[in-house]
Formats: C-alpha cells, sequence, structure tokens
C-alpha cells in the first residue's frame, strides 16, 4: 500500500506562521534600543529557502535586518510586482494586556499579539502562500519581489529608504507594490462587506518646535518668555481646523460608502455618511482634511527659573495635493517667535483606482467573497508605500482580510489587545493566493 503524504497549504500553515512571527519579539521604540529584525529575517529566510527560494538579508544598523527575494515568473519579460511587509512592531508592556503580546496565543477564534494586524498577519498570509506555490511548483505571471522589512514603525530610515537608496536594484522592474492597510472588511447592510483597498496615504510631517526667550528669575516681569511664545504657538496649532478638502480616493470611497449605507452623498457636508461606518469613522475622517496634533513639551527644569528656550512636536498629516498648503497654514500659525524643523517628513500618495491590478485584487476577493463590495480608500497614517513610490512604484494597501462585523479592526492598529480572527488570516491565504494567480 502506498502512503501518499499530503503537502500543507497556505490555509493549514498560515495561523501557525503568525503566530510564530509574533512570538519573535520585534519591538521598535524608534532608538535603536529595540531588539531589531535580525531574528525574525532569519525566521523568514528559512522557511522561504526551505522550499528552495534563495534569499538575501540585508542589515543597515545593527539588528536593523531586512530580507528580500525575487521569484521568476511565467514570462519575466513582464514588469514585475513587489510584495512588502514590515517585521518590526511597535512596543507593547506585557501588564496592559490581556494575553501575552508575544505569546502568539489562539483565544476567542483569534491569533493574539503585537503585530497581530500589524504587520505580521500579512507576512505570514505572504510565506504561507509563496511556500504552497514553490512546494506545487506554480509560477506567478509574472516576476514577484518579496521584500520583508524593518524600521517601518519609526519611519523606514534603516528599512525601505535605506534599500530603496542603497540598492535600488533589488526592485529592478518593479512597476507596482502590494503592501499593508488594506484589503480588509466593513461589513455593510444586506449582510454586504465593502473591502477597502489603500490608493492613497497622506503625508508626514513630524515637527519640532523650538521657542527661545531670556532666562531669568521666575518673580520677574519677562516678557520674552519661550514657554509663554511655545504654548501659544502649541495652541493655536491644535485647536485649528483645516477644511475639507475631497481627494479623489476620499471621494471615491465616501460615494460608496453612502450608496451601500443608503445615506445621500452630499459633497458639501461629507462627514454626514461617517456616522454609518462606526470606528472606522476615525480613520476615514482623518481624510477629509490635513490635520496638526501636539503630542510633546519640554521646558525648564525648576519652577522659579524661566528657561532660555522651550520646545515642543507636533505630528502633522497632510493630504495628497494640498502640501504646499499645509506649510503655508502652520508657518502663519507658529508666528515669528517658533521655529520648525523636521524629526520626519515624507510624501503623500494617490494612484487612480484603476488597471490589471486593482481588477486582480477585485476579482480575488468576489471569488472568496461573492457579496464583497471592493472600495478605494485614503489611509490617515503612513507605510512603506512612500518608499516605493520613489522608484516609480504605483502602490497599494491590499492585505486581505475577512472580519466579523463586531471587531473595531481600525482600533487594532498599536492598541491593547490587538488580534486577528483565524478564518480572516484563512480567508487572506485564499484571495492572495488567487490574486496572485491574476496579477
Amino acid at each position: 500500500m502506498i502512503t501518499v503524504v499530503r503537502q500543507p497549504t497556505a490555509e493549514d500553515e498560515v495561523v501557525r506562521l503568525c503566530q510564530e512571527l509574533i512570538r519573535i519579539d520585534t519591538s521598535n521604540p524608534g532608538d535603536h534600543s529595540g531588539p531589531g529584525e535580525r531574528a525574525a529575517a532569519e525566521y523568514v529566510a528559512e522557511k522561504l529557502e526551505e522550499v528552495g527560494l534563495e534569499t538575501r538579508i540585508f542589515e543597515s544598523h545593527p539588528g536593523r535586518a531586512s530580507l528580500v527575494a525575487r521569484i521568476e515568473g511565467e514570462d519575466p519579460g513582464r514588469d514585475a510586482l513587489l510584495l512588502h511587509g514590515h517585521l518590526d512592531v511597535v512596543p507593547a508592556r506585557k501588564e496592559d494586556w490581556t494575553r501575552d503580546p508575544f505569546g502568539g496565543e489562539i483565544a476567542d477564534g483569534c491569533v493574539w499579539g503585537r503585530g497581530a494586524v500589524d504587520m505580521k498577519d500579512m507576512d505570514a498570509m505572504i510565506l504561507a502562500v509563496v511556500r504552497q506555490r514553490l512546494r506545487e511548483g506554480r509560477k506567478p505571471p509574472r516576476d514577484v519581489v518579496l521584500a520583508f522589512l524593518a524600521d517601518e514603525e519609526a519611519g523606514g530610515k534603516w528599512g525601505a529608504q535605506w534599500l530603496v537608496q542603497e540598492h535600488p536594484e533589488l526592485f529592478e522592474g518593479c512597476t507596482e507594490a502590494v503592501g499593508e492597510v488594506g484589503g480588509f472588511s466593513l461589513t455593510v447592510p444586506g449582510d454586504r462587506r465593502m473591502y477597502l483597498i489603500e490608493t492613497a496615504e497622506k503625508g508626514i510631517a513630524w515637527m519640532n518646535l523650538t521657542a527661545g526667550g531670556t532666562a531669568g528669575h521666575g518673580s520677574m516681569v519677562h516678557p520674552d518668555n519661550a514657554v509663554t511664545a511655545l504654548a501659544g504657538a502649541v495652541a493655536r496649532l491644535g485647536s485649528h481646523e483645516f477644511p475639507v478638502r475631497l481627494t479623489k480616493s476620499v471621494r471615491a470611497f465616501l460615494e460608496r460608502a453612502c450608496l451601500a449605507y443608503g445615506v445621500e452623498f452630499d459633497p458639501e457636508r461629507p462627514e454626514k455618511c461617517l456616522d454609518e461606518i462606526g470606528p472606522l469613522a476615525r480613520m476615514i475622517g482623518a481624510t477629509l482634511r490635513n490635520t496638526l496634533n501636539p503630542t510633546r513639551l519640554d521646558a525648564g527644569y525648576k519652577t522659579n527659573v524661566i528657561p532660555q528656550s522651550a520646545t515642543a512636536q507636533v505630528d502633522g498629516r497632510f493630504l495628497p495635493g494640498y502640501e504646499e498648503e499645509f506649510f503655508a497654514v502652520v508657518d502663519e500659525l507658529l508666528g515669528p517667535d517658533v521655529q520648525r524643523d523636521f524629526v520626519h517628513h515624507d510624501q503623500a500618495l494617490e494612484t487612480d483606482y484603476e488597471g490589471a491590478l486593482v481588477a486582480a485584487m477585485e476579482a480575488a476577493l468576489i471569488s472568496e467573497d461573492p457579496g464583497a463590495l471592493p472600495v478605494p480608500y485614503c489611509l490617515s497614517g503612513g507605510t512603506d508605500a512612500k518608499s516605493f513610490a520613489r522608484l516609480g512604484m504605483r502602490c497599494f494597501g491590499f492585505a486581505p482580510l475577512k472580519l466579523p462585523p463586531e471587531l473595531d479592526f481600525s482600533g487594532m492598529f498599536h492598541g491593547i489587545d490587538e488580534r486577528v480572527p483565524v478564518d480572516g488570516l484563512r480567508f487572506g491565504a485564499r484571495v492572495l493566493d488567487k490574486f496572485l494567480d491574476r496579477s
């Protein structure tokens, strides 16, 4: 009797891979004090080389490791596709969580842990799908470059940015890129789901603010008090509300969301439909306008000593096409007594929701969820797509997940008790495999 050993599928492996990735602590505080991504990059290398794929690990700074590999397609003469995910996560304190943030436990139908949605779920999906395809000898239609990256949670300086600057040849031929924060579902009336595909990202302006003045005794009159000048500027920035600016991605999302919820779209009052979409409204609402949020203040060292300088930090985000307007307003609000410089500054992105790659995403989703309603949207945050766009790639967010309606998915990003549904991971692996067939 011949015993046939069944090879594991992506669905079989994806949950375990996600758990094992979560258990590798890749916390990134942004100051190189964390463990780095080296162990996770070596784990990914082992899993890919086990199925015959050659990999390369690049260490831009001690511990800051990224992995790149290229899968040959049926037609190597075609433009290549980049699939990218980051290996680092934001820090987590065990005492704040219901379950160990680095335990990768399964409970209540979910995999729990830091990175479960940001973004070791997508890393696991890519790994699982690629491993199955290589075991079965199924080539994608065109070359696919895989990049598992360091340092995204601190802006990507030692990950995607470094690779793009130092090793652009790794991405030769790549004209399109697919990464995180897209492809997840939002349940709408009629038990149907919109799947949000990221086509745009706001730009980033993390700023240092500095005010100078005359140091002196706290009991005396000081008209040039640095703290007073800075506090006034910070208050003006924090209370300012920019006007609504409907970019093409935001307008397209709102029009389709209003249709799904049976609400009339009013371009004069686009916020009207946000009340219908639950917790996701926080993220979508932030893409209607530029934003400024003060986050840090620092001044002085003793109550009765007026310091000669005071500093603050502000998180600014600007919409595609509105960077110039954003900084003009910032400088007007700061006034002449407060100077700014950048902690981190990066571009806004937007691409059209059209073309063969978009059609491949839509078809892959509908094949697994016939009631799927794919829609474009703008991400209020930023991803490594900003680096790859500098090489001329059209960038999308497509990490497919079918989610239960009660899960506050947007609240999982950097939140406590981050978790991803087991069924969602398996769904995502099936969709990603079918997407690669069509890409």
